[in-house]
């Protein structure tokens, strides 16, 4: 199966709406399992120890009045009719926003850039046409001209992406414990928190044990199971309105969150950390805006899951102005006001809903960890892609495992809802507060609008932010310091990772080879060709890398073809098929030395290493069969006599070249006596086969260049890496020491080198080592 096509093809953003539908029914059970199951614990977090509701009912019906106003300002008013908006080719997220504005005022932070990647059809977001006003020019001017913003904002996405990744523990271990809480009206208040703690601790072992199998073998089951449990607490909430209390939607009037911090003061303030987790999950409408459209994520949301959740709210409100005489805070969650003959059914659906939006902060823990990785913001890790069909179902063993660690810690350490609410809520409004920042100048960078506009949209969602920030942020002793501290151990690993390698690419630019010393060798490169593709893989997306040298200098001899090699990423979502390689030759034509840069996005996934091999040498046979004008990429690119041509996929490139390894799929493959075949004398064990259309005529060099190129593929393919000791150069001041000497060298000996990352096989792997003195 192409998983390409399948990618390409899955991101469908005008069709019928009979499709329409269907990603809105799917998007329930991935994006808002986490956003509605929200009701387990907001009025518990909201009432624990600070407030105190009374007779008057204003404590209640002033957090109901902070949770209805919220629900409608930020998920509704800010994500569904603006953010989404902000997509970055139908991808969302806050790498997205970064990418947006990396694009649009050149703030890239990856060092292999080149001037062909904008030309690239998903690199400028239709629509968006460049304007030179006079204040969002200046702004513009400003960011590309001062690296300090530059990496002010690098550091903004970064700590976005951190508290992401400290939602990741935090949200499973609340969710499960919330859903599980259920069990303490069935039990003595001494008696149910010895169970408590061991069935969420149990629950969340199986569900990272059970991520390395991915989730679309159960995937079906995840929208109904968020439908069933809406449905649940809405039906319940009207319940509880109409039994209890019908005036309750009063409380919906702005007037009573005035009158409720007027009675309650600090303890009001403070309680604002609580009710801000109405709201946690939000993020995920626009981070999971890759798998869905904007629409269908519209619908579900205004239609099914705003007033199931205000339901729920109202309801659990409407009950407790009715119970004032509730023993502790610890009975004041949401099962309480569930009637006690459906309790345990509730009870059983919760915990599924909870498993549900555990999952979906989980996978998408997983796919913004790639999107790090991709752009070069953190070490190598293992992706594996547990769907061919699925686009953005993966798994990152040591990243799953972490974060059972870390989500079992955080249920032992704090055994109650109360601190786990506080840590939680801090790394919620964190995010969103990034969001409105990014937001705010890609409204002036990206969608071309007037300043004011921006300024009234970070000030108005900004200001809301802000109140429930230093809400959660006063209780950073009351367990708001867990995503602080998470937040700061990631962010400190992915800077590292980030300044050792660009420091390591600087290196190598800065020592490559020349051409003249290559022009000096002659047509034999001063040394014996071998039969086969010797592919060096580098880092560098021109000039000769100095392992080249390195090799051929302690061992005169080296393979008839060469192939130097950059897996590199660009910042745009995807890179069309049709689009991924760069081919161009290194010196004369008659060396047979090309350069191939595969260029992928932030959210594509690489092939395996025989897929790969293919489509490079069938690139390379497309470059010299074509013989279409060169793309000039750079000024020294000029200099260095390297042109590159865009050459796609065999799978992209129908009427191109293809290759055969094997006669069986040749048979399957010709069939026709339009296409004639160039192959290797047949005395060669495997034989490689290239099928070429029969017009245009290539002319004898040509033929002979793709004979040479059978030849060596049929030899074989020996991969050389550079395998690098980096080291702080001389003179460079002490904080530089530590974090190369150490904490980059650290990252680099206990992450996957990249021969592991990229799917090399190590029988036919040659490592070069050198030392990097940067």
């Amino acid at each position: 199966m192409d998983v390409e096509r399948v990618i390409r093809s899955h991101p469908v953003k005008k069709d019928s709406w009979k499709t329409v539908l269907t990603l809105a029914y799917q998007s329930l059970g991935v994006v808002y399992g986490d956003l509605s199951t929200s009701p387990l614990y907001v009025y518990k977090s909201a009432f624990a120890e600070d407030i105190h509701h009374s007779e008057s009912n204003e404590e209640i019906y002033g957090v109901l009045s902070f949770v209805f106003w919220t629900l409608t300002l930020v998920p509704l008013l800010k994500y569904v009719f603006i953010v989404l908006r902000a997509d970055d080719n139908g991808e969302g997220g806050t790498f997205a926003l970064y990418s947006l504005l990396c694009r649009h005022a050149r703030l890239s932070s990856l060092p292999n850039c080149q001037l062909a990647d904008e030309e690239l059809s998903e690199y400028t977001k239709d629509g968006i046409e460049s304007d030179r006003g006079n204040i969002g020019w200046r702004l513009k001017s400003t960011l590309e001209k001062y690296r300090v913003l530059q990496r002010f904002l690098l550091v903004l996405a970064l700590i976005g992406t951190c508290m992401v990744i400290g939602d990741g523990v935090l949200t499973p271990a609340i969710s499960v414990f919330s859903a599980v809480s259920g069990l303490e009206l069935s039990m003595s208040k001494e008696h149910h928190r010895y169970v408590e703690v061991p069935v969420t601790c149990i629950i969340l072992v199986l569900l990272f044990a059970l991520q390395h199998y991915g989730t679309h073998r159960v995937g079906f089951l995840f929208a109904p199971v968020v439908i069933m449990w809406l449905l649940c607490i809405s039906a319940i909430g009207l319940y509880n309105i109409f039994y209890w209390n019908r005036d309750v939607y009063q409380a919906l009037s702005p007037y009573y969150m005035y009158k409720f911090l007027k009675k309650t003061q600090r303890g009001g303030w403070m309680s604002l950390g609580g009710i801000l987790l109405c709201i946690t999950g939000s993020e995920a409408m626009f981070a999971d805006l890759g798998h869905f459209s904007q629409l269908s994520i519209k619908i579900a949301f205004t239609c099914m899951v705003y007033p199931s959740l205000i339901l729920a709210y109202m309801g659990q409100a409407a009950y407790l102005s009715r119970h004032h005489n509730i023993e502790t805070h610890y009975r004041i969650g949401f099962y309480v006001s569930v009637p006690e003959k459906i309790r345990w059914p509730v009870l059983a659906i919760a915990i599924l809903a909870a498993v549900v939006g555990s999952q979906a902060i989980i996978t998408g823990t997983f796919s913004i960890i790639k999107q790090c990785s991709a752009l070069g913001c953190f070490p190598r890790v293992k992706i594996v892609h547990t769907s061919s069909k699925i686009h953005g179902q993966i798994y990152i063993p040591e990243i799953n495992w972490t974060l059972m660690l870390l989500c079992l810690a955080v249920t032992m350490g704090f055994r109650d809802t109360k601190r786990m609410g506080n840590a939680a809520g801090l790394a919620v409004i964190t995010v969103m507060l990034v969001t409105t920042c990014l937001m705010s100048l890609v409204i002036i960078l990206c969608w071309h609008r007037s300043v004011f506009l921006a300024i009234c949209f970070i000030f108005f969602f900004g200001s809301i932010e802000a109140l429930y920030f230093s809400a959660s942020l006063i209780k950073f002793r009351e367990g708001a310091w867990v995503p602080v501290v998470l937040s700061f151990i990631f962010l400190l690993v992915m800077y590292v990772w980030h300044y050792g390698t660009l420091k390591k690419y600087e290196f190598d630019v800065q020592n490559k080879v020349s051409i003249n010393w290559l022009l000096s060798l002659g047509p034999s490169l001063g040394i014996v060709r071998v039969k086969g593709i010797g592919l060096i893989h580098t880092e560098l997306v021109s000039g000769i890398p100095a392992i080249f040298s390195h090799f051929v200098t302690n061992l005169p001899a080296f393979h008839q073809v060469v192939v130097f090699l950059c897996v590199k990423s660009v910042p745009v979502p995807h890179v069309r098929p049709d689009e991924r390689f760069l081919v161009g030759r290194v010196g004369p034509k008659e060396y047979r030395l090309y350069r191939c840069i595969a260029r992928y996005g932030y959210r594509d996934v690489q092939k395996d290493d025989n897929e790969f091999e293919k489509d490079l040498v069938c690139s390379i046979a497309e470059f010299i069969r074509s013989g279409r004008p060169a793309l000039v990429v750079g000024e020294e690119d000029m200099e260095n006599d390297e042109n590159m041509t865009v050459v796609g996929t065999s799978s992209s490139n129908l009427e191109g070249i293809r290759m055969c390894e094997d006669d069986d799929n040749f048979a399957d493959m010709v069939g026709t006596s339009e296409l004639r075949e160039i192959k290797s004398p047949e005395r060669v064990r495997k034989r490689v086969r290239f099928v070429v259309p029969e017009s245009p005529q290539i002319d004898m060099d040509a033929r002979q260049e793709l004979r040479e190129l059978t030849e060596a593929r049929e030899a074989g393919m020996a991969f050389i890496m550079g395998h690098s000791y980096v080291r702080a150069k001389k003179g460079s001041s002490l904080m530089k020491k530590i974090v190369i000497n150490l904490g980059y060298d650290f990252l680099r000996r206990n992450f996957r080198e990249p021969t592991s990352a990229l799917s090399i096989p190590y029988a036919t792997t040659l490592e070069v080592g050198m030392v990097y003195h940067v």
